[in-house]
C-alpha cells in the first residue's frame, strides 16, 4: 500500500497537517508521500493538472494507494478515487465539495467579473506567505468536476470541522448521505482542524489499520 497526501489549495508540502501528519506516519515506519501540488507554478494551477500529476506519481498497478486529501486536496482525491480502480481508500480533511458556490460570491461580482476580465487575481499564497496571481482557467476547469459523478464505492472517511468558515460542513453531510461506504466524522474544529489533529491521527490508524512496519 502506498499513502498519498494531498496538500490544500494555496498551501504546501510544508504546511502544518502535511508535516503533522508526516511525522505520524514516519512514527509508524510507514512512508506518507507529500508531492507538492503547486508545480512550481501556481498561477496556472487547476484540479485537471493536480489529477494528471498524482496519476503520475502512483506506484505500479500491483500496488494499492491511499489517499489523503485537505481541502481541495480532498476534493482532488475524491476524484482520483472515482477514476483509478488502483485507489482502495480515502481519507478526506474538510473536502472542498461545492467549492466554487462558496468561494466565488464572497469574492463579489465585482472582482470576479475583474478577474474574468483580467484573467489573473491575486491570491494570497500560505506556503509562500506572499500574493500571487492565479489564472481564470482554475475556475473554468474547476467546474467541469461535479460531486454527482463521485459513485465508485472506495471505502472513505471523512474528517470535517462543525464550524468550517470555508466549506460549511453541510457539503460533507449532504455527499455523506448518499453513499452509504462513506463515514463522516464532525470534529469540533474550523477549517483548518488545526486543534484536532491527534484526533485525525487516531482516526486514520482505526480507518487504514495502520499498525507500525518494521
Amino acid at each position: 500500500m502506498q499513502y498519498i497526501y494531498l496538500h490544500g489549495f494555496a498551501s504546501s508540502p510544508c504546511s502544518a497537517k502535511a508535516v503533522y501528519l508526516h511525522d505520524c506516519f514516519t512514527q509508524v515506519h510507514i512512508k506518507l508521500k507529500i508531492p507538492d501540488l503547486n508545480a512550481g507554478d501556481f498561477t496556472n494551477l487547476s484540479i485537471s493538472r493536480q489529477l494528471s500529476q498524482i496519476s503520475l506519481e502512483f506506484p505500479d498497478p500491483s500496488t494499492s494507494v491511499t489517499l489523503i486529501g485537505s481541502s481541495l486536496g480532498g476534493l482532488t482525491a475524491a476524484h482520483l478515487g472515482q477514476q483509478h480502480q488502483q485507489v482502495k481508500c480515502l481519507v478526506l480533511l474538510a473536502p472542498a465539495f461545492g467549492f466554487l458556490y462558496h468561494w466565488l460570491p464572497k469574492l463579489g461580482d465585482e472582482a470576479l467579473q475583474q478577474w474574468q476580465q483580467e484573467k489573473y487575481l491575486m491570491v494570497h499564497h500560505y506556503g509562500e506567505k506572499r500574493s500571487l496571481p492565479l489564472s481564470y482557467n482554475f475556475v473554468s476547469d474547476a467546474y467541469q468536476y461535479k460531486e454527482e459523478v463521485l459513485q465508485r464505492p472506495t471505502p472513505t472517511l471523512i474528517l470535517h470541522g462543525k464550524h468550517d468558515e470555508v466549506i460549511p460542513i453541510q457539503a460533507s453531510r449532504h455527499f455523506a448521505l448518499q453513499r452509504p461506504w462513506v463515514k463522516l466524522l464532525e470534529l469540533d474544529s474550523d477549517h483548518s482542524l488545526s486543534n484536532v489533529m491527534p484526533e485525525i491521527w487516531q482516526a486514520i490508524q482505526q480507518f487504514c489499520l495502520l499498525t507500525a512496519h518494521n
